[in-house]
């Protein structure tokens, strides 16, 4: 997508073909940096550090780093080091994994001298492939946003509520929840954004925000909370959000306060809509609220804040009283029956077992 007229994806290989360029979204939205990951650890301290965040990102992020760690030892040890080092880099998102797996099933047959060049040429088609299902969640999306449109009154915009950050930002390029409103946007339909804050890392003020304003879509940015009150009148047409991991059964996992939106959702109508690619369904897990992990992270994240002074310098601040313990769970599950459809790359699913194995039947015989 663009940022100020320019196109940028969020992950690529450097001009020099062995080091990786990514957009350090740990300084945004006050610094537009690019960092160079040039081996494997710094490629799972990316990941690890939030870096790089959002699980279709994650997962490339993943694949570039197993290509960086065969420059330096393309022997099966050091494949099954890369793939140990990466796996753990965060818990939640199922698509690392799936990555870390992909990779793995290419180079284990190659001898060492054949895969340094497969794996880079594995983890570009893992990119290009991320970009090119969330241009399918797009087209598939969009006639959501369209009929909303067509029943409008001349002028008036389509508001869609996102949560947490499932933008370009999160993905390779287009996003997931984001690339529905992105291609209407492109198409010239008047659409307009409440975007969550997201507390506590603030991915919606500080990333969503971001990119939505250099692309040139109109939005809001609202406190977690507000919400219900907007759909309660009628101030909220449709709700997208991304997603970490789906279960087999249709219940999804994202971002923190996701259930609480599908439940004002359900309350006032509002469908909800989750938009996905294939890899994050993980039919490995039968039943998402017990079986899927929940990361739990560190309290500095809901005890500082960082922002920028008003003589401009960057700084951060402790918000709560010392001494106060802190819970801070990364992700909460919303079950399959407050979910309205699954936005995928094969069309909208209804949020169940049989409608996800029908679409995906490949997925369930990797498992």
């Amino acid at each position: 997508m663009k940022v100020d007229g320019r196109h940028y994806r969020s992950i690529w290989l450097e001009p020099d073909g062995r080091s990786v360029g990514a957009i350090d979204q740990r300084r945004l939205p006050h610094e537009f940096v690019v960092a160079k990951l040039t081996s494997c650890e710094e490629a799972a301290d990316a990941i690890r550090t939030m870096l790089v965040r959002g699980a279709p990102l994650i997962g490339a992020t993943a694949a570039f780093g197993v290509a960086l760690a065969m420059r330096e030892d393309a022997s099966d040890a050091g494949l099954d080091r890369a793939y140990r080092t990466l796996v753990v880099a965060r818990p939640t998102a199922i698509n690392l994994k799936w990555a870390l797996e992909e990779m793995r099933t290419t180079l284990a047959p190659l001898s060492r001298f054949e895969r340094t060049e497969a794996a880079y040429a594995r983890a570009d088609e893992i990119a290009e492939q991320d970009v090119a299902i969330n241009q399918g969640i797009a087209r598939n999306g969009l006639p959501l946003i369209e009929g909303v449109a067509a029943r409008r009154k001349p002028g008036e915009p389509v508001n869609v509520l996102t949560h947490c950050n499932a933008g370009w930002l999160a993905t390779v390029d287009w996003g997931t929840a984001t690339a529905p409103i992105y291609l209407a946007h492109e198409r010239g339909i008047k659409v307009h954004v409440w975007v969550d804050e997201t507390r506590p890392r603030n991915q919606g003020a500080s990333l969503t925000a971001w990119e939505l304003g250099h692309h040139g879509v109109p939005h809001t940015i609202i406190p977690d909370n507000t919400g219900g009150h907007l759909m309660q009148h009628g101030m909220v047409d449709l709700a997208i959000v991304g997603t970490d991991r789906v279960a087999a059964n249709g219940d999804v996992c994202n971002k923190i306060g996701t259930y609480l939106k599908a439940l004002a959702a359900h309350d006032n109508d509002v469908p909800f809509y989750v938009a996905l690619p294939s890899p994050t369904i993980d039919f490995a897990i039968d039943d998402g609220i017990r079986d899927i992990p929940i990361e739990q992270r560190a309290a500095a994240e809901v005890t500082d804040m960082t922002g920028r002074t008003a003589d401009g310098r960057l700084e951060t601040v402790r918000i709560v009283p010392e001494g106060s313990p802190v819970a801070n769970y990364g992700f909460d599950v919303t079950p399959a029956r407050l979910v309205t459809g699954l936005i995928t790359e094969r069309g909208v699913l209804k949020p169940d077992r049989a409608s996800l194995a029908a679409a995906f039947p490949e997925r369930i015989a990797a498992e």
